[in-house]
């Protein structure tokens, strides 16, 4: 039975591209049933790819070849919590090495615009901490970052 509530994401022409890099790059991702068109539609034709199924970090998704009309946004984002430095690395090079690009504090977009928050835990930890120095120190050198660095966020939460 279908998920009650799945995220649909718009993209030209390329959802099967996109949720097959997402498969690729993800843990617990894959890609499901593809629906071709029934009929025209105003950015394709009769059998043209239509919609897609696939999970990204076990949320269900459907990709929707709309066309050019809509574009994503950093409105919307997966936010994905890393448990170190080298999945941070290779999650975030895995995306901007692959026609994406850098933004900052840790958010990046892949080459469809969808943006993505790569976020250490660490982070988060380094940002919750209750010594509010600490947290501010550690903050303020996030935003100095792209990818974020582990090693810098607890240099600068130390002091």
């Amino acid at each position: 039975m279908p998920s009650k509530n799945t995220i649909c994401l718009w993209y030209n022409r390329d959802a099967l591209e996109a949720a097959q890099f997402y498969a690729k790059t993800f843990p617990d991702s894959s890609v499901g049933a593809v629906y071709r068109a029934p009929g025209d539609f105003p950015s394709g034709k009769e059998g043209d790819l239509l919609t897609v199924e696939f999970t990204v970090m076990g949320v269900p998704c459907i990709g929707l070849n709309g066309g050019p009309v809509f574009q994503h946004n950093e409105a919307f984002s997966f936010q994905v919590a890393t448990d170190d430095q080298a999945e941070t690395d290779r999650l975030w090079n895995a995306i901007v090495g692959n026609g994406g690009q850098e933004s900052a504090c840790g958010w990046c977009k892949d080459k469809w615009g969808v943006s993505w928050q790569i976020t250490p835990r660490a982070l988060t930890a380094a940002i919750a901490d209750p010594d509010r120095a600490a947290a501010k120190r550690a903050f303020e050198a996030m935003m100095e970052m792209t990818k974020i660095d582990i090693a810098r966020i607890e240099a600068a939460r130390r002091g």
